[in-house]
Formats: structure tokens, sequence, C-alpha cells
């Protein structure tokens, strides 16, 4: 990922720094489901690792995963005093890291959820500036061994803990990063989604973040 001018400037907006979240992933997803039926949207196989979950649960994942990493982990810290004012945040974190598939099952149900969590996103970012993104730092349980992988897409803030391997620790600058690479990645996910059933990708991913890794399983259909 090119790191942008603003990085020298820690007075500037955080804004700045991860424009993505006003509206551009809210448009690319919305944009690459547009006019899906839903057996398109509940396609899925056991040929591929990554076509085990459908493009209907991929979007549904990646609304959730804003608030599950923004609220549960970064509450206390961008909280303090509570997160009420956001209102029932439950149903957008469901034990399969989706959002309620009860409550959001239609697609565009999904949408305005995930529009609801881009939102919340860039409110988070303009509350910050690049300095502030950089200092502020949790320490997040990690039990999959994923960010064996994923630390090789950041060039700083996400650290292990030298005392239990299971944690590390991650700046929010890194978590925005994170968010944005899930993003990329599980929309690259859609694209081979729709070429398994003969379909066209219609936007362009930046080939940036976890997809990118060398070593990454990029198999096609």
């Amino acid at each position: 990922m090119t790191e942008p001018s603003e990085l020298r400037d820690g007075a500037a907006p955080a804004t700045a720094l991860f424009p993505q979240f006003q509206s551009q992933i809210f448009d690319m997803f919305s944009t690459e489901v547009e006019g899906l039926t839903e057996d398109q949207l509940d396609y899925e196989s056991d040929r591929w690792e990554w076509s085990r979950w459908s493009i209907r649960r991929n979007v549904s994942h990646v609304a959730s995963g804003d608030i599950r990493w923004l609220v549960l982990r970064w509450g206390k810290t961008l909280f303090p005093d509570g997160a009420q004012d956001l209102g029932d945040l439950a149903p957008l974190i469901s034990p399969d890291a989706t959002l309620d598939p009860v409550r959001f099952w239609d697609m565009a149900a999904i949408l305005v959820q995930l529009r609801r969590t881009q939102g919340f996103c860039h409110m988070v970012l303009s509350r910050e500036t690049v300095g502030s993104l950089q200092s502020k730092e949790i320490r997040a349980e990690t039990t999959t061994g994923q960010w064996e992988t994923f630390g090789l897409a950041h060039p700083r803030g996400v650290r292990r803990d030298p005392e239990d391997p299971s944690h590390i620790y991650i700046s929010l600058e890194a978590t925005f990063r994170h968010r944005y690479f899930e993003h990329t990645t599980h929309l690259y996910n859609i694209h081979r989604l729709k070429r398994a059933q003969g379909l066209t990708p219609r936007v362009e991913i930046p080939f940036v973040g976890y997809y990118a890794l060398p070593g990454w399983d990029r198999s096609e259909p």
C-alpha cells in the first residue's frame, strides 16, 4: 500500500489517510452485488477454500467486522463514556462473525448496515488525526494465527506481545488499514465467486492488502 504524503504531518486529519471509508468501499460492494439473484448471492462450493462463503456472507461479514473491531475491541478507548449513542449494536454481531442473519438476510438490508458501519468508520476517523491514529494502541487477542500472515502487509502498527504470542498490540492506524484490507480481500473473493458462476465482476479492486501478499491463495475457477 503506497504511503500517502499525509503521514508526514501528524496534525493532518485522519480522514485524509483513509478516504476509502467515506463512500468508496460501500460503492464498490453495492455495485458488485447489484442485480444478482438470490441463488447467485448464495452460491457456495467446497471446490475452493474461498468458495465456502457465499457473496451474501462476505458482504455481511465485512459490515459486522467494522463494528466488532471499533466497538468490541476499541470501545473502551474510543468511547470511554460508553457507546449508548450508537444505538442497538447487538444485531450487527452474530456468533459466526456476520450480521444477524435473521434480521439482515436480504441483500438490501445488509447494504443498509454496510453503509451504516462505513459511516461509523468515517465518524471515528473524523475525530482523529494522523498522529493520534498512530499513537493509540490496544492489546488484542489473536488465536487463529492469521496475524502471522496479516502482519506482513502492515508497515507499522502491529507487534506481537513478547510475553503472550496469542495477543498482538495494534494501533488505530493499523486497525483501519486492517479493515480496508479485509474489504479489498473479500471483494476479491466476491469476484471469484462471480467468475465461478460465469458472471463478470464490475469494479476494479486495488491490488493491495492481504490478497496481494506473496503466497496468498489466488486460485481461480
